[in-house]
């Protein structure tokens, strides 16, 4: 800019600022370069006595890009006032501040000018329309306007699929994929990313296999999607392939990339490959040391993500929001309390950070779990925000490991009322009723449930085998090793009652008999994961499982048994933290 306004001043006295082609290429330098000045661009655009439409274009191209694009409306209603002639680059740029700014209402005038002014068959104006409507939540006009556009290019496929993946009807998006004629690696993206967004882990790797099938190299984007599906599945075999794919492809990791190979790693179970693809990555941003503090707290691994953090701060990199949650997180799942209250207390006093709802959550599930219940109860009260059903749930688990049943029975009727669609608030509440031995009004909170229809959410663990996830659900038969799976759990069993294994069934349903409540306890979806990697497995091999729910009490039990028994290391994701089950012990010490 220093150079451009000192040609300026030369434009200016020698009188060839009054040329349009030197007038237009000053405009686009400040409107439209990296290193230019919208403002200045502004200033000198008001110096030119007559403008032409290539220049009112530019400046609208200029406000479109920008990071408030209201100035590219306002100067539009300018150009309309000038009665200034269109051209058919006004439009995109034009409807792509519209779609910044999700403005329905601006976008269904603008329509109304495209076709009065005759452009309506020009292909870039429908499509930045249709991108338009998209953004604007409008998913009617939008595939109304697609099934209109008589030449529609793969823009416009690209559009109307992205149109729904972002309004999040996968299955439409899925549909209109499956008939586009051609499909570039943007289409392939759009959907896997869809796919990922809606927790649809499974299709969203099938896409990946049939994207390579058809010879579209993936970009940085879908590989991104990709590892974080296989994340989400715990997917290791998968997540290794890909990274091997990105290595093999000489495919650079940036942020973005880095960030996702760190998390399949962590949360697929490797914390070691996890830390090792960590110290690879050049120019670790603040979510690059994110994830991997976010790997060491879920792995239970606190005084390694606590040094970590001083690590990050050595390294100048300031930590945000996210950082702290996951540094607290860590304190909670290692029992580290005062970390966790120095932590807490710096957060705004050092780093000027607002603590949000999740910070306050961290911090109560910190001390109730080490049994400063008061204190975590003193805290809800001063919080600047009223608790959501997280913070009083965590307290609640709390009271229950810690046996305060007078606070538990007040908060799970809190929570009930709070949160009256969630089961597990209803057996919470109803399991310390049993703890106390007042079994009618456990009866009555199950009754409530029944009556209120509210049902439990289906636990499912899955396992990775050959590069295939098997997923198990309670009660559900279909997977065709059953007989198999079944046969070993038996023979299992045999085996946990040699060393003294008794099934806990105490928070089971009421109207069970101890028997059925037996049964139902030893069909929990990550036993049957594990009989079936038994099964499936060579002797000494670790066994992975993800399950979606919290590992109970019994399970946990009887995994560190198995994991003595058969001489396996068992790895047991749940929804909160990693199990690591070795020689009868498990890494979280029982505090989980």
């Amino acid at each position: 800019m220093k150079e451009l306004k000192q040609i300026h001043t030369h434009m200016l006295k020698t009188g060839l600022v009054l040329d349009t082609i030197s007038a237009s290429r000053l405009l686009n330098f400040c409107a439209l370069s990296t290193s230019g000045d919208l403002l200045y661009a502004r200033r000198v655009f008001q110096t030119i006595q007559s403008p032409n439409t290539f220049m009112w274009n530019i400046m609208i191209k200029g406000y479109s890009n920008d990071k408030n694009p209201e100035g590219a409306i306002l100067l539009y209603n300018q150009m309309l006032h000038n009665s200034i002639q269109h051209t058919e680059y006004t439009f995109p740029f034009l409807l792509k501040a519209c779609a910044k700014l999700a403005r329905l209402e601006e976008t269904e005038q603008i329509h109304s000018h495209i076709v009065k002014t005759g452009f309506s068959s020009d292909v870039y104006s429908a499509n930045s329309l249709l991108h338009a409507y998209a953004k604007s939540g409008k998913l009617v006009s939008a595939r109304c306007l697609f099934d209109r556009i008589a030449e529609g290019d793969i823009v416009s496929w690209n559009s109307m699929v992205d149109a729904y993946v972002k309004n999040k009807d996968i299955e439409a998006a899925c549909r209109l994929f499956n008939q586009m004629p051609v499909k570039n690696v943007i289409s392939w993206t759009s959907v896997i990313a869809g796919c990922v967004t809606s927790g649809s882990f499974k299709d969203a790797i099938h896409l990946f296999q049939k994207m390579q099938i058809a010879g579209v190299i993936p970009d940085n984007t879908v590989m991104a999607s990709i590892l974080s599906a296989c994340a989400n599945l715990g997917a290791l075999d998968q997540g290794k392939w890909i990274h091997a794919y990105i290595d093999k492809n000489q495919m650079q990791i940036d942020e973005v990339l880095g960030c996702n190979l760190v998390d399949m790693y962590a949360k697929c179970g490797d914390i070691v490959d996890a830390l090792k693809v960590f110290r690879t990555i050049k120019n670790k941003g603040v979510h690059t040391w994110t994830a991997m503090i976010t790997g060491f707290a879920i792995h239970g691994c606190g005084k390694e993500a606590l040094e970590l953090f001083r690590d990050m701060q050595k390294a100048g990199v300031e930590p945000n929001q996210i950082t702290f949650t996951s540094a607290l997180t860590a304190c909670s799942h290692a029992g580290l309390l005062e970390e966790g209250k120095f932590l807490f207390e710096n957060m705004q006093g050092t780093y000027s950070l607002t603590p949000s709802i999740e910070h306050y959550g961290c911090m109560v599930n910190i001390l109730g779990r080490a049994g400063c219940l008061t204190e975590a109860e003193q805290l809800i009260k001063t919080m600047p925000m009223n608790p959501n059903a997280t913070i009083l749930g965590a307290l609640l688990s709390a009271c229950s490991i810690h046996r305060n049943f007078d606070l538990g029975k007040r908060l799970g009727k809190t929570l009930i009322e709070a949160d009256p669609n969630h089961a597990g608030r209803y057996i919470q509440l109803a399991t310390t009723f049993s703890a106390t031995g007042e079994w009618d009004q456990a009866v009555k909170v199950r009754k409530m449930m029944k009556d209120r229809g509210v049902t439990k959410f289906p636990g499912c663990s899955s396992i990775e085998l050959n590069g295939v996830v098997h997923e198990f659900y309670v009660r559900d038969w279909s997977h065709p090793q059953m007989k198999e799976i079944n046969l070993m759990w038996d023979r299992i069993m045999v085996r946990l009652r040699q060393v003294g294994y008794i099934p806990m069934t105490g928070n089971l349903l009421l109207d069970l008999e101890e028997e059925e409540k037996e049964t139902a306890i030893h069909r929990h979806s990550e036993k049957l994961a594990i009989a079936f990697g038994l099964i499936n497995s060579e002797p000494g091999t670790k066994i992975r499982v993800v399950k979606n729910l919290r590992v109970c009490d019994d399970c946990h039990t009887a995994t560190k048994l198995i994991s003595e028994i058969y001489s396996r290391e068992i790895v047991v994701r749940d929804r909160t933290r990693f199990h690591l089950f070795k020689d009868g012990k498990c890494s979280c010490g029982d505090y989980w």
